[in-house]
């Protein structure tokens, strides 16, 4: 099999998208532990659960909405539950999962953080994109999310479980 190394353009293109990525998360991380003491990961957790009816999800369907392993996951949630930002039920259809469940609190640490984390996103990224930009990068970033979550042996993804209800 022969090798189909990048062009100089593509270099290019994949060490500016590698150091773009890499500040991003570095900026986002800073903002989030100064403004609410936790990580990038953590806060995404909290936001995901904040758009859910009820605030709360199957730990399985949180981690392929968060795009984690379910082992990163319960230790996120374990952190965030000693927190009183989210709290744990069993499943009673299923005894073998538990729904991860949006705090009052948590919700008020999430409307709190939320102004800074986004003015870290619109200063970071999108106050120096023109319209069409903002339009190109949101059609590349769902081209290539949509070839990476194709495999189904992603490591956030299960069989289909039912719903706890």
């Amino acid at each position: 099999m022969t090798t189909r190394w990048l062009t100089a353009e593509e270099q290019r293109a994949w060490r500016a998208y590698i150091a773009a990525t890499h500040l991003l998360e570095d900026a986002i991380d800073r903002q989030l532990q100064q403004e609410a003491g936790m990580p990038h990961l953590y806060y995404s957790i909290l936001a995901n659960l904040s758009e859910v009816p009820d605030r709360r999800l199957r730990m399985t369907d949180l981690a392929e909405k968060s795009k984690i392993t379910r082992s990163r996951l319960t230790y996120a949630v374990t952190r965030l539950e000693k927190d009183g930002l989210v709290r744990r039920e069993g499943c009673p259809s299923d005894k073998r999962g538990s729904t991860a469940i949006l705090t009052d609190a948590g919700m008020d640490v999430l409307e709190r953080t939320a102004p800074g984390h986004v003015e870290t996103v619109r200063a970071a990224i999108f106050d120096h994109l023109t319209p069409e930009q903002v339009r190109q990068m949101e059609e590349i970033s769902a081209g290539i999310a949509r070839a990476l979550e194709e495999p189904a042996d992603v490591p956030w993804r299960r069989r289909s479980t039912p719903s706890c209800s």
